[in-house]
This record gives C-alpha cells, structure tokens and sequence, in this order.
C-alpha cells in the first residue's frame, strides 16, 4: 500500500484533531490552534508534488502514439503499445489521461468513416436552430435511396461513439477490433447502403455558471447580532467544505451542465428519431441492423414503439452480446414471435462458432461467438 506525501504530512494532523475532539470542551483551545494551523496549509501547492498537472495533449502525435499500417496504436518512438499506468501510484491522473487520448481516438475514427469510409456526417436533429444543441449521425451516399439493402449499426453504452465497438480494444488490440469499419466496408463492397447510429451522444457539456449568492445580513430583519453569527457559522462551514474539496481534488476542474439534445437525449429516443427521419424514408427493400450490448436494447424499445413498421421493413438482425430484456422492456407476444424467426444474439461463449447457446428468455436464439467486443 502507497502513501502519498501529503497524507504522510497531514496523518499526524488528523490524529490530533481526533484525539482533541474526544477529548471534550477543555480541548477547544487546542482545537482552534490546530484548525489555524491547517487553514495555513498550501494544499494545492502540497497535492502538486503528488499529481502533475491535468493538461493533456489534444493530439495523437501529442501523445507520442500513432496507428501502424495493421491498425495497431503504437509509441512512435518506442513502438511499444499504449501504458496506462504511466505515472506510477497515480491512478486518478492515469485514468484522465486515457480518457482525454480516448477523446482524440473518438475524433480520429470520425474522421476514418468519412475519408476511408465515404459516409457523411449529417446533423440532427434535422430541424435543429443554429443554436440549440446537436448531434450527427453517418451515412452513405446511398443510404436512402439503395433500392435493395440497407445495414443499420449501432453500438452500445459507455464513452464509445459513432464508428466504435469499443474503445479499449480500439487501444489495446486494433481498429479492426474496436471499430464499425471492416463491417462498413464488406457492407459497402457488397452492395448495401449504411447508416451508423450515434446513441450515445446525448447532450453537449457547457460550463456552469456561477450563482452568487446574496448574504443573508443584506435583507434579513433578524438582530445584527444574530445575523452575525449565522454568517460566522456559514463561513465556516463553507471554509471546512472548501479545505475538504481541496484536499479531495485540488485540481478543481470545471462544473459542467449537460444540455440534452432534443429527441435524442437516451440511446433509445435516438433509435426512434433515426428511425423515423432516416430509416422509415429509406428505399431498400430490406434493412438489416447489427446491435451490440445496450444497442440490442435500443432495438427492442424502437420495435415496441414501432412495431409494425419494424415488421414490414426489417428483414434480419444480428445482435452481439445483447442486453436486452422482453419481460423488462415488456416486449408482447407479437414481438417475441417475430424475433425468434428474425434475431439471433451471438454472446461470449468458449464454445466453438455458432454453437447453441441455452437462454432463459423466450426471444431469438443465442449462439456462441468467438470473440466478445466487451
């Protein structure tokens, strides 16, 4: 077990305090003294010996790392994969600087799907004003207008977003592992329009704004001298909830608001707005979806909403470790029916390819899989 220095600075301090307040109201005197002797601390200056900065490069090549010719990501100087614990002891810091290369991946396989891909970014909601939040989804040229067939894609929850499967094997093994690409391209190459769900991406973070709070001496009718010392026990209090947060987190970031973007705001509301802007207007014949995790669950509810549209247009879907569940999300009788002729879930089995798999839900058959994108 590692201790930092701060907490080895501040041990000492925190036993005396406890040690104090047991002690009873004789002990206040010292209590005081030791409480001015902790409002002295520099904490952030302390904490800075134990974490570097929260300052990350917003690059790749920031980063030291570049994606090889197998779609392999790779120190450009060492060759070596990524290392997550890079500072060693320093897990917080380590965490938030695979989080911020994540954001570069996320922009760098947006960037695949339109240059490697030939998919168009289209904004949404299509109605949206210039100012109100919103978000994208990708499509191929012919994505409305193939006659024939069209693929629908669409990943499941956490930080992974359009074009992604999952983000750790994105890092860790390849873009052919982590990404949506090898299926657009076999989809595109076998004659089929695409369109890639963005799910996930339901709202955008704007900067809170900071509220000033009126004192309450500046229109109370209370005493002056109650009001005193109220404030006095206000700023007290604020001053220990101030010395707590700095000590927790002294790189204080940014509070955030989320602002959500109409009608996409859950995974589920983006499924049906697609569905019914994008997909319900398609051409094709035949659309086929591909689901994963929480995308299988956003299928569901898009069939018990639109069920008999869902009928008449989709013609097959394959659903990778599926989340879904018929008897939580309340799927009917019709639907359950429907998809034990038209679904099957291919879920993390040792079992060889395909082999059945037994399931507890009365809905599409599951089979083994290789491998698991989780």
């Amino acid at each position: 077990m590692s201790i930092s220095l701060s907490s080895l600075i501040l041990l000492p301090i925190w036993i005396n305090m406890a040690q104090i307040q047991q002690g009873g109201p004789d002990e206040k005197e010292k209590t005081t003294a030791l409480k001015d002797l902790l409002s002295r601390i520099d904490l952030d200056e302390l904490m800075k010996k134990d974490e570097p900065p929260l300052d990350f490069p917003d690059t790749l090549e920031g980063f030291e790392y570049a994606f090889n010719e197998k779609g392999q990501l790779r120190h450009i100087k060492t060759g070596e994969p990524f290392v997550f614990n890079y500072r060693e002891d320093l897990h917080r810091w380590n965490q938030k600087r695979y989080e911020a290369l994540g954001e570069i991946i996320t922009k760098y396989v947006y960037e695949l799907l339109e240059k490697d891909c030939n998919l168009k970014k289209i904004s949404i909601p299509v109605d949206a004003t210039e100012s109100e939040p919103k978000s994208f989804i990708f499509m191929s040229e012919d994505a409305l207008t193939n006659p024939q067939k069209l693929m629908v894609l669409i990943h499941g929850s956490g930080v992974v977003r359009a074009g992604q499967w999952a983000r750790r094997l994105i890092i860790n093994e390849d873009l052919d592992s982590g990404t949506q690409i090898p299926f657009i391209k076999r989809a595109v190459a076998e004659g089929y329009g695409v369109i890639v769900l963005n799910p996930n991406e339901n709202y955008i973070e704007v900067e809170k704004p900071k509220i000033h709070v009126q004192s309450s001496s500046d229109s109370s009718d209370e005493p002056a001298e109650k009001r005193e010392r109220k404030d006095k026990v206000s700023k007290e209090t604020k001053k220990r909830r101030d010395f707590y947060e700095k000590y927790r987190n002294p790189q204080r970031e940014k509070e955030m608001m989320q602002l959500y973007i109409r009608e996409n705001g859950s995974p589920e509301e983006h499924a049906i707005y697609v569905w019914d802007h994008f997909i319900a207007q398609a051409a094709a014949e035949n659309v086929f979806f591909v689901a994963h995790s929480y995308g299988g669950l956003a299928f569901v509810e898009l069939m018990i909403q639109r069920e008999a549209d869902v009928k008449n247009k989709v013609t097959a879907v394959a659903l990778t470790d599926s989340v879904h569940n018929v008897w939580h999300q309340e799927a009917g009788k019709t639907i359950r029916e429907w998809m034990r002729e038209n679904c099957c879930n291919w879920v993390s089995s040792s079992e060889p390819l395909d082999t059945s798999v037994e399931s507890m839900l009365p809905d599409c058959p599951r089979v083994s899989a290789v491998c698991s994108f989780l």
